[in-house]
């Protein structure tokens, strides 16, 4: 059994499917956990749902920001922009099957594996949330998801503010915040106030603020945490970051990391050269 972690695949079914070949990945035996943003921008969304539905249990999936929007664009809350490769879903004959089953995806998983933790998020984590906590409010927007009020909630979820979390938040306010940090955080202050204009890599972090993973004294250092969304970051692997969009959809590659088999076995990067499907600024 082998377990591996996929970095963005944003509907580049046919990348996906040449990376699973390239592990030789058998769903009777391996698992594999994709870090969100499973569709959009590439050209076969739905066939990337169809494949991960059909895996049960061996694909567990996050849900990132282009998973939300599609379920956002599903609901009328948001109109599909320029870029949106979405159709593909939303005039899907299984339209219903496919939102279904992504509106049940997680957007935290924690993974004890040979001894070490391993906490699973899209985009990032705030510097004063633990693993336990990040599992918890990760669960009460996972809840809503799951619940009737899902149009209501995708109606209010869009915003920027509040920009950072106060355990008195209650309501959309805090569920944005959630869902704000672990689908779009890339760059916070020390104090944990979000910044969201700036895409580039952690060299062009605005002044007076870090990438999320180097605040000094973040609660979930003691776990390795892996995450995607960040291309212009790229691959990162450290002992407590892992970093796994290599930017499939703009013509990079899509990563996968086997997790090493015990404590002191090296994981290994394993990467497929994907197609460009959109060019950066067009």
């Amino acid at each position: 059994m082998a377990l591996y972690l996929i970095g963005d695949v944003q509907g580049c079914d046919s990348a996906l499917q040449h990376l699973l070949d390239t592990i030789s990945f058998s769903p009777s035996r391996d698992t594999i956990y994709l870090l969100g943003d499973l569709v959009n921008r590439g050209p076969d969304s739905a066939g990337v749902l169809r494949r991960l539905m059909a895996y049960g249990q061996s694909a567990q999936c996050l849900l990132g920001n282009h998973d939300l929007h599609l379920l956002a664009a599903a609901h009328g809350a948001r109109k599909p922009g320029r870029k949106d490769t979405l159709e593909g879903v939303l005039n899907a004959p299984d339209r219903t099957a496919l939102l279904d089953w992504l509106r049940q995806q997680r957007l935290a998983i924690q993974l004890q594996h040979q001894g070490s933790e391993y906490l699973m998020v899209h985009a990032g984590i705030l510097p004063g949330w633990s693993a336990t906590k990040t599992m918890a409010l990760a669960s009460e927007v996972e809840s809503v998801l799951c619940s009737a009020g899902l149009p209501e909630f995708l109606h209010q979820m869009y915003g920027n503010t509040p920009a950072g979390w106060s355990d008195a938040l209650t309501g959309v306010e805090r569920l944005r915040v959630i869902v704000n940090a672990l689908t779009r955080l890339r760059f916070c202050t020390p104090q944990g106030e979000m910044e969201f204009s700036v895409t580039d890599g952690p060299a062009a972090a605005p002044a007076g603020y870090l990438p999320w993973f180097e605040v000094p004294g973040r609660q979930t250092a003691d776990a390795c945490v892996a995450f995607g969304h960040w291309s212009t970051l790229g691959w990162l692997g450290r002992t407590d970051v892992l970093s796994l969009d290599t930017g499939c959809v703009w013509g990079g590659a899509l990563s996968a990391l086997k997790l090493g088999e015990s404590r002191q076995a090296a994981h290994e990067l394993i990467q497929v050269p994907c197609p460009q499907a959109q060019r950066p600024g067009d």
